[in-house]
C-alpha cells in the first residue's frame, strides 16, 4: 500500500505533530527512569495516545534497574510480545506487569 500523497504543508505539520510526540515520550520515560512518576502511574494512564502508543519494552527498559536483558526476562515471563504496545495490553498482561514492577 503506497504512502498517500501529502502537500509539503502536510507533511510538515505531520513531522511536528510527530516531533512533539516523541518529546512527550521521552519526558515520560525521563520521569520514570528519574523516579518522579511510578509505573503505575504511567500505566493508569494507558488510554491517554501518548501513553498507549508507546511500547512496553522501551517503558520498562526506562525503569531503574532494568537494562536490554531483565527487561526481556520479564516480558517472557509475562508472556507480551517484544512489540506490543501499552493499550495492546489485555487486562491480564496488564495487571501482572503493575504487579510485577510494584
Amino acid at each position: 500500500m503506497a504512502a498517500p500523497t501529502m502537500t509539503p504543508e502536510q507533511r510538515a505539520a505531520a513531522l511536528e505533530k510527530a516531533r512533539v510526540v516523541r518529546a512527550q515520550r521521552s519526558e515520560i520515560t525521563t520521569k520514570l527512569s528519574m523516579g518522579i512518576m511510578t509505573p503505575a502511574e504511567v500505566l493508569d494512564k494507558a488510554d491517554d495516545p501518548v501513553i498507549g502508543r508507546m511500547k512496553v519494552k522501551s517503558f520498562v527498559n526506562a525503569l531503574p534497574g532494568y537494562g536490554k536483558v531483565k527487561t526481556e526476562k520479564l516480558m517472557e515471563e509475562l508472556g507480551i510480545q517484544p512489540e506490543r504496545r501499552i493499550q495492546g495490553l489485555g487486562s491480564n498482561q496488564m495487571k501482572s506487569l503493575k504487579e510485577a514492577l510494584s
